[in-house]
């Protein structure tokens, strides 16, 4: 016994791929979409957690006004991956609180992050990790060491 002909299985069909596909379609225009600032903190904490750090230059701070009249506080820095020279930005407003602008030093090496397959995407500070160095490390001074102790040096 055929309870549907084979052209109301196609309708029907019709009618649940059209409403699954209105529905995907309403989601897509109604749902929340991330801020920039969500976005920026999204992208500094997988940096946080998956990226590589290399050895950079901390080159300058700069304070700019934005379109929207904000003050913007950007760190410069660079580093080298691969023979290839970057030189990047990141914006650190959000992040005025906490980062000591006193003890942050212009030209200081630094420790950068980045994302491996997309190098230029990078970060010196985020939420729980800097890589800005307050001061130059110390080393040991040499000029006048222990004098090494022969006497158990056995003779052949």
């Amino acid at each position: 016994m055929n309870l549907l002909s084979k052209g109301a299985w196609e309708i029907a069909a019709g009618v649940a791929s059209l409403t699954a596909l209105g529905a995907a379609m309403a989601w897509l225009l109604l749902r929340k979409r991330p801020t920039e600032e969500e976005e920026e903190r999204m992208r500094r904490r997988l940096l946080v957690q998956s990226g590589r750090l290399v050895d950079g230059m901390f080159l300058d701070i700069r304070e700019m006004a934005a379109a929207d009249g904000r003050k913007l506080t950007l760190f410069l820095f660079s580093y080298r991956i691969g023979g290839v020279d970057y030189e990047c930005s990141q914006d650190v407003t959000e992040l005025r609180g906490l980062l000591d602008s006193e003890h942050i030093r212009v030209g200081f090496p630094c420790t950068v992050r980045y994302q491996p397959g997309n190098p230029q995407n990078s970060i010196v500070a985020a939420e729980g990790w800097s890589g800005l160095r307050v001061s130059l490390p110390h080393l040991p001074s040499f000029e006048h060491p222990e004098p090494v102790d022969m006497s158990r040096r056995r003779r052949r």
